[in-house]
């Protein structure tokens, strides 16, 4: 009699009883589920897997679509691959390399040795879609990693060879396609035939691959115009060059060799030289025609806006000027006049969380050289206070602003534009595992923030995760939009920080419990980090934005 193991679908509620070592997709078959836009992947005992993946015990089983993040970034991953494929079939001596998402896409670096014409472009798309028709499978090895080393270093894939040569792990896997080899640091589709949906166009001076919408499937991600995004990625990548780290595997090199104290301190010393650039143009505006009284800081959550904005004050400071900070959370109405969301509960997020009105008014009066009592909202009773805050500006007095909403058009629309100067931060990782593999600038931002919360805020990682989808959801509508709109954009990313955030993460992403849905998020950012080799963090400096959610920051919070 065949052995059976139990499964049970969380898609409907059913349990079943199926041979040992069925694969997720035989298991979706048997169960007769139908998915409109999947499944492309699951999640199984709340672990990310691939429909290939196949059971031997007893498992809970979640089947996800595209619109899960989990499911597209498998999507994502083998698209990655026919592409990278397609270059390689096309381009004998052509190598490409995945390096930022930019545009609601993913910015392709492609080096043919000449410049990139259109219809370079329509060849690796004719061929993509080629590979796609052709339904190849999608073949997941596993193996000693001495052996994954000797096959990449035989095919000059030294990004990879560095990776996994400094990973620590025994074993690892490669995946191969119709006889090429790559590596991925996820789940890949089951065959090339299940990417339904997908383009690739000329972008600049490289190409964009552009994927489905997350919540329309059927439909691309509309392109969205991001010169200034890539110009700051493109900035930091060749600061990159300057120091030959181009992936993970360098900078493991060069931390194992002795050099981890430098690459901290050239690469505070670039956040601080791109600070003092920009309040050096602001001094340079004041010197024109009419003044910059007020800076507006905006950026997504665990960006660093807050230490950006102290470390800003001080290069001002140094340029004679007097800078005074505002913050925009003592503007939110009453909590009883909060605007609601979707579901009934007060949406904090929105712009019309704050009296917008009376912020304008005071802002008005401010730079009319008028004095004004300061409001201080109490988060404890809801309830804007005055408690004898006054602020009367000087003729080298410049307002800082820091807020969600601080480059939203609708937030200052009295004040002239002469009068601003509009800051963008965020974290925009720009280096990568290797040439395939890039590092979602999202999970530098994520990781941040749980260690944050953790230690100040008393949030397990389990309660930050479960929140970061409705967090994202609010940068979505609230923030990204407006981001093109700033004068100067800072990335607050550190090139070593991944390998710091390790020894801080890692405690508490393991505490998170093996019952619970964030459980697969926390596996996916501990393997992540894992490829990273620790360091320590006592020569990080007190005023290193980084200490804004490590602690021993010389600034008051």
């Amino acid at each position: 009699m065949e052995d059976m193991v139990q499964v049970y679908c969380r898609n409907n509620g059913v349990s079943k009883h199926v041979p040992v070592g069925s694969s997720l997709l035989d298991i979706y078959r048997e169960l007769g589920l139908e998915m409109p836009y999947g499944p492309v992947s699951a999640r199984v005992n709340n672990r990310a897997e691939g429909l290939n993946f196949k059971v031997y015990n007893n498992k809970d089983i979640e089947y996800l679509d595209v619109r899960d993040p989990s499911g597209m970034r498998t999507y994502v991953r083998s698209l990655c691959f026919i592409l990278c494929k397609a270059v390689g079939e096309l381009f004998a001596d052509g190598r490409i390399l995945l390096e930022h998402p930019v545009s609601k896409g993913y910015f392709c670096n492609l080096k043919i040795g000449r410049p990139v014409m259109l219809e370079d472009v329509a060849r690796i798309k004719k061929r993509m879609l080629e590979i796609i028709e052709a339904d190849l499978p999608f073949h997941r090895v596993e193996c000693h990693t001495s052996e994954a080393v000797r096959l990449f270093s035989e095919r000059g894939m030294a990004d990879k060879v560095k990776l996994l040569e400094t990973s620590g792990s025994l074993y690892t896997y490669y995946y191969t396609l119709d006889g090429t080899m790559d590596y991925y640091y996820g789940s890949l589709l089951p065959s090339t035939g299940y990417v339904k949906l997908f383009d690739v166009v000329k972008y600049y001076d490289g190409v964009l691959l552009r994927i489905p919408n997350r919540e329309n499937p059927l439909v691309l991600e509309e392109m969205v115009k991001q010169e200034k995004m890539l110009d700051v990625f493109k900035e930091y990548l060749h600061w990159l060059d300057i120091m030959d780290l181009s992936n993970v595997g360098d900078f493991n090199v060069a931390c194992n060799e002795g050099f981890a104290t430098e690459l901290i301190n050239v690469s505070e010393a670039l956040q601080e030289k791109k600070i003092s650039q920009i309040a050096d143009e602001i001094y340079r505006r004041d010197e024109g025609g009419e003044k910059v009284r007020l800076v507006l800081i905006s950026g997504p959550s665990s960006s660093g806006k807050t230490t950006f904005s102290k470390r800003l004050s001080i290069q001002l400071m140094a340029n004679g000027l007097h800078p005074y900070p505002v913050s925009l959370d003592d503007y939110f109405v009453n909590r009883e006049d909060t605007p609601l969301d979707a579901d009934g509960h007060h949406d904090y997020e929105s712009l019309y969380a704050l009296d917008l009105a009376f912020f304008n008014r005071q802002l008005k009066e401010l730079l009319e050289g008028k004095e004004v009592e300061l409001p201080k909202f109490n988060f404890t009773t809801g309830k804007r206070e005055f408690k004898g805050d006054k602020l009367q500006l000087k003729d080298n007095s410049i307002l800082i602003l820091e807020g969600i909403h601080a480059l939203n058009p609708e937030l200052t629309p009295q004040i002239p534009d002469a009068n601003k100067y509009k800051v963008y931060v965020s974290a925009l990782t720009t280096i990568s595992l290797d040439d395939h593999n890039w590092i979602p600038t999202t999970d530098n931002r994520l990781l941040r923030r749980i260690i944050r919360d953790f230690n100040y805020r008393g949030y397990s990682a389990q309660a930050t995760i479960s929140r970061w989808p409705s967090v994202r959801a609010g940068e979505d509508k609230w923030i990204f939009p407006y981001q093109e709109n700033a004068d100067a954009m800072f990335n607050s990313a550190l090139l070593f920080e991944f390998a710091v955030l390790r020894r801080h993460a890692e405690p508490i992403l393991n505490g998170v419990p093996r019952n619970c849905p964030e459980y697969s998020e926390a596996c996916r950012l501990l393997k992540f980090i894992q490829y990273f080799v620790p360091i320590q963090d006592n020569e990080i400096p007190p005023t290193s934005l980084l200490r804004e959610f490590l602690g021993g920051s010389s600034f008051r919070y």
